[in-house]
């Protein structure tokens, strides 16, 4: 039986239209939904293995503005970096993307999980944007959060699959008894009609990278790197969506990562762990709206 989205009746309200753009010498892959001449426009950063599809939920529940969702490079659609996939090169990728679908530096960006290193970094490195949003921010390096042991298992799995020969490697990554125990051990929610839509979520988007290479750099750059590192150089205002019950970021991670903005506000969502966008997207995009209607872009 597949699982239905409970989000499909909003989602098939809202128009979307589909692009591929060169982006620093290869295609990138990218979705735009609402009207494409609203007045706000909102790039979202998909978070490590996904694509676009992991964000949809919350553009379901986010009226009224031009929405533009890529695929990583690598990852879903979109074509690999010529360069390497570590976070230098995704921050490089973004600016370029932005500027390319959205000129101007009108466009506020949102990225996340592994997308908040990207969105966050980019900001840094000089990305115009009027404001930037993370939900589910990676706060704190990976291997310190509150189930470091589950990271280093992460870390030898992937170490695993590098070792092993091309093709068991690329089996190796896309098991889906593995996948199946990362989204169990990601939910957070009881109800079990929501449960088994994330799985199926995670089967069918999980595992759409391009090569074993271009996941296991950027598994490297996912572990490497956090918003903490860069957080002192965004100046826009910006605002954090975390959640109480993540497992990568604890909650106190979040409040300190807060501190380091120059300008930033923090909203801990209740009972969710680093779902955030397939649990309670509502909920994220509440908070969403209330930040672009009190610092409008």
């Amino acid at each position: 039986m597949v699982a239905t989205s409970p989000y499909e009746a909003l989602l098939r309200r809202v128009p979307v239209r589909e692009h591929a753009t060169p982006v620093l010498g290869t295609s990138t892959a990218w979705w735009e939904y609402g009207p494409s001449d609203a007045a706000v426009t909102l790039v979202l950063v998909h978070g490590f293995r996904g694509d676009h599809h992991g964000l949809e939920p919350v553009v379901a529940h986010l009226r009224g503005y031009r929405l533009i969702a890529p695929d990583l490079p690598g990852f879903g659609t979109s074509e690999p970096l010529v360069d390497g996939h570590d976070i230098e090169g995704y921050s490089r990728w973004l600016r370029a993307f932005v500027e390319t679908v959205a000129p101007g530096g009108r466009a506020v960006v949102l990225g996340h999980s592994f997308g908040s290193i990207v969105a966050a970094t980019a900001v840094a490195d000089g990305l115009e944007t009027p404001s930037l949003i993370l939900v589910n921010p990676i706060a704190a390096p990976a291997l310190a959060g509150p189930r470091g042991v589950l990271t280093r298992l992460a870390v030898f799995y992937y170490w695993v699959a590098a070792a092993l020969p091309e093709r068991l490697g690329f089996a190796l990554l896309r098991n889906r008894l593995i996948v199946r125990v990362m989204s169990e051990a990601m939910a957070k929610t009881r109800e079990r009609s929501l449960r088994a839509w994330i799985h199926a979520q995670h089967q069918l988007y999980f595992s759409g990278f391009a090569s074993r290479r271009v996941v296991l750099e950027a598994f490297r750059a996912s572990v490497s790197n956090d918003v903490s590192m860069v957080a002192g150089r965004i100046r826009v205002p910006t605002l954090l969506v975390a959640a109480e019950r993540d497992d990568i970021t604890p909650v106190t991670a979040q409040h300190r990562l807060t501190t380091l903005f120059a300008d930033a506000e923090l909203e801990i969502i209740p009972s969710v762990g680093h779902l955030i966008h397939y649990e309670v997207p509502e909920a994220a995009a509440g908070y969403i709206e209330s930040f672009l209607t009190r610092r409008p872009a």
